[in-house]
């Protein structure tokens, strides 16, 4: 029943391929937990959350899983007991975990077909693109947020076509260098950033470019 106003868009076909789907989401902030939600809510029914941190205060301002009544708990638990509270019966596989070179290999295991890169890390980015591509594995990687406000100004483009957008502008430089070819698909705002000295951020940024994540990843698995 809770999927009825879906399923006046979408065909009970698709609707099962998104229940059958398995997605990984990197980094469970402003851009992953909206990405979450956006996915729990389209009945995507095998999902991996990936994160090492707790809620802070300093959260609030943005992030959607966070609560003054949470703060200092891990951010995977707060996802888990939310995704299960909205789908009891989707299967969640949360790991406590910074991924990087060490234990890139403990995320990989789990089989996944599409993974969102939510998290803020360079290196991180470019070693999820590498080992997707290595694997087959559908990624969309969401760049910066941070001094941002117009959500409008948000696409899903190739690496190559971002603009004004600090964290693209060393992911492309990194492109290059490593000489890949292939086409890296990513979330990045054309907007320039308001105040480069010290990083702000707000609500509606962060949250539009999940969803447009989200919107990615659900486009891929029912062909829309």
């Amino acid at each position: 029943m809770w999927l009825n106003r879906l399923e006046r868009m979408v065909s009970k076909e698709k609707i099962d391929k998104l229940k059958n789907s398995k997605v990984a989401i990197i980094g469970l902030g402003g851009v992953g937990g909206n990405a979450l939600e956006s996915l729990v809510r389209f009945n995507i029914g095998n999902i991996i959350i990936v994160d090492s941190d707790v809620i802070e205060r300093s959260n609030l301002n943005r992030q959607l899983l966070s609560l003054r009544s949470n703060i200092g708990e891990k951010k995977i638990d707060v996802a888990k007991k939310r995704i299960l509270d909205i789908n009891p019966e989707c299967n969640i596989i949360s790991l406590d975990l910074f991924i990087d070179k060490s234990n890139v290999e403990d995320l990989f295991k789990y089989d996944f077909d599409y993974l969102i890169d939510a998290c803020d890390t360079i290196d991180t980015k470019m070693l999820l693109i590498k080992e997707c591509n290595k694997r087959n594995i559908q990624i969309i990687s969401c760049m910066g947020t941070a001094n941002k406000f117009n959500p409008s100004l948000l696409e899903i483009t190739d690496i190559r076509k971002t603009n004004y957008d600090p964290i693209a502008k060393i992911i492309r430089k990194r492109i290059k260098e490593n000489n890949i070819k292939y086409k890296v698909d990513v979330v990045s705002s054309s907007e320039k950033v308001i105040n480069s000295k010290e990083l702000g951020s707000n609500s509606i940024v962060p949250s539009s470019a999940g969803i447009l994540c989200a919107y990615y990843i659900i486009k891929k698995i029912i062909n829309l």
